[in-house]
């Protein structure tokens, strides 16, 4: 496996006072690793998460360490779309800029299951959630141009275990079909790429920048639904180290870059990967950005239909 990509040092000492960024699943993995490295660099980083008293405790840890910027902790389930809307009203009464949405929350792999809207549980998490969080935050993002979204997707959106990543327009929440856990989650993320892309496309000339990220195999909570975290984290971390699972700060690296890098503007829409696993090998090494081996990422109109039904589902249409 070929050695992670890094963050040119220039970017994380960037001074962010003034910005205001948000970060879904910002209290463990590498969410919590991208806050604390943003409000060193003195940005006002809201760590929106499900159980508020777990970000809690990771503020105060981060507090203190010392800090230039500052954390806020709001509540945000993304599995609930009343939450996603709640979550929304209360940033919108209370701030009155928003530079960056990182949309990093995930699940990964789980048992068959619906959110509380009654959506597949991968499916209705990791992208209707994000998507409307963001349509609810849009014109706040316009107003404070220039600004980023930034969603975080996963080599997984190309080949995950072995099942092509596809969105399954006929049959999203496998009503029709066998549940699978892996191509639930390879069709989550290739919907996260796609929603980056018709958003750049959707708002070009804004000044808002939509891009996404492969953050790396990192070693976080994601893989409970796989296997036992101390199994990951004890009996098999030196195994998977070698086999090229990397730690949440290098993890976060194709995030930083994704919201801090200048070039990023010229790259709209486009997807940026750290190292991964993909059906072309010569795309294994990453590229900031990469070109999708997936085809139906650069299938003409798969991206704006995803558009439409999301909007209907979440009931914006």
């Amino acid at each position: 496996m070929p050695k992670p990509l890094l963050c040119p040092p220039a970017l994380l000492a960037l001074d962010l006072t003034g910005k205001t960024i948000v970060v879904t699943g910002g209290n463990s993995g590498i969410g919590l690793a991208t806050v604390e490295q943003l409000a060193k660099q003195g940005a006002h980083v809201v760590l929106a998460c499900r159980r508020t008293a777990d970000g809690e405790r990771e503020k105060a840890a981060l507090e203190a360490k010392g800090l230039r910027g500052s954390v806020e902790v709001m509540a945000l389930d993304l599995a609930d779309l009343a939450s996603v809307r709640a979550f929304a009203a209360s940033f919108l009464a209370t701030h009155g800029a928003l530079h960056v949405l990182v949309n990093n929350a995930g699940v990964m792999n789980t048992p068959a299951g619906k959110t509380k809207d009654g959506f597949e549980t991968q499916f209705g998490t990791n992208h209707l959630g994000h998507f409307l969080l963001t349509e609810l935050l849009l014109d706040l993002l316009k107003k404070s141009a220039p600004s980023r979204v930034v969603n975080l997707s996963s080599c997984y959106h190309d080949i995950a275990q072995g099942r092509q990543g596809k969105i399954h327009f006929d049959d999203l929440g496998y009503e029709k079909h066998a549940y699978d856990g892996w191509d639930a989650y390879a069709q989550s993320k290739l919907a996260n790429v796609l929603h980056a892309k018709e958003l750049a496309e959707r708002l070009a000339g804004t000044g808002v920048t939509a891009v996404s990220v492969h953050p790396g195999w990192v070693r976080t909570r994601l893989m409970r639904s796989s296997m036992p975290l101390w199994m990951q984290d004890v009996v098999l971390k030196p195994f998977f180290r070698m086999a090229g699972m990397i730690e949440p700060w290098e993890g976060m690296q194709s995030t930083l870059f994704a919201v801090l890098a200048p070039e990023v503007e010229r790259h709209a829409g486009a997807f940026f990967s750290q190292v991964g696993w993909y059906r072309e090998k010569s795309a294994n090494k990453g590229g900031w950005p990469l070109r999708s081996p997936n085809p139906q990422v650069h299938e003409p109109g798969v991206a704006k239909k995803l558009d439409e039904v999301s909007r209907k589902l979440v009931g914006l249409a």
